[in-house]
């Protein structure tokens, strides 16, 4: 399982010591001729080769995952 990942970012998770956020474009996530999705990985060691959390985010799917996360950073003072 899993396809040719590309990183696109890194950046210190807020609250943590040496937490990080890695976001990544995963094309056949789930084999052969699957979609492509990004991948958005949270490791709170710093490791971004091995998260201890990920997602995977179809991209079909991305422009309604923006808008909730604006939306709860306009409602929430984020």
């Amino acid at each position: 399982m899993g396809g040719k990942y590309t990183p696109l970012r890194s950046f210190a998770l807020a609250g943590t010591k040496k937490g990080t956020v890695s976001v990544a474009h995963l094309d056949e996530p789930y084999g052969a001729n699957s979609h492509p999705v990004v991948s958005i990985g949270i490791s709170l060691k710093g490791d971004t080769d091995e998260p201890d959390w990920k997602a995977h985010i179809p991209y079909e799917n991305l422009q309604e995952l923006i808008d909730a996360l604006e939306d709860a950073k306009a409602r929430f003072k984020g």
